[in-house]
């Protein structure tokens, strides 16, 4: 190697898992941000999410199909629950977006809480306006332990 290359890194990767250990999954890359929402789904769920696309930044793994989908509503998305111990594991968009892809969350509280403490996290308000809320400084870690 010369001295102008620079060395690979593998991209971060952090990974999660249902309580059971059936699902599991992995994001690829640096999470940005940890998404808490407030609207009627995500508040009872007690949720952190961090998104990406289907099979390009986050893969679900479920190699015996325990997972179950809810569809609520509009039905432009699914919840989707191990169905063997019941966590909440992702949410899936219904249809993949002009560009093709698929948007996908995953439940960073599946997550080893050391693996995302640091991440800060970004206030949507998904009960009355629909927007971001400004961030005030905490991360997972302040509002998980």
């Amino acid at each position: 190697m010369s001295n102008t290359e620079a060395p690979f890194r593998a991209p971060k990767m952090t990974r999660g898992s249902c309580l059971c250990g059936a699902v599991n999954w992995e994001f690829r890359g640096e999470i940005l941000d940890a998404t808490i929402c407030n609207c009627s789904a995500c508040r009872r769920y007690g949720v952190l999410w961090a998104y990406d696309y289907d099979g390009h930044g986050i893969s679900v793994d479920d190699p015996q199909g325990n997972l179950v989908s809810y569809q609520r509503g509009s039905k432009v998305l699914s919840f989707n629950f191990c169905a063997v111990c019941g966590n909440l594991v992702s949410w899936r968009a219904a249809e993949a977006g002009k560009d093709g892809r698929v948007r996908i969350a995953v439940n960073l509280r599946l997550a080893e809480p050391s693996d995302v403490a640091d991440i800060p996290v970004l206030r949507f308000d998904g009960l009355h306006s629909f927007e971001d809320l400004a961030m005030d400084g905490r991360t997972v870690g302040d509002i998980w332990f």
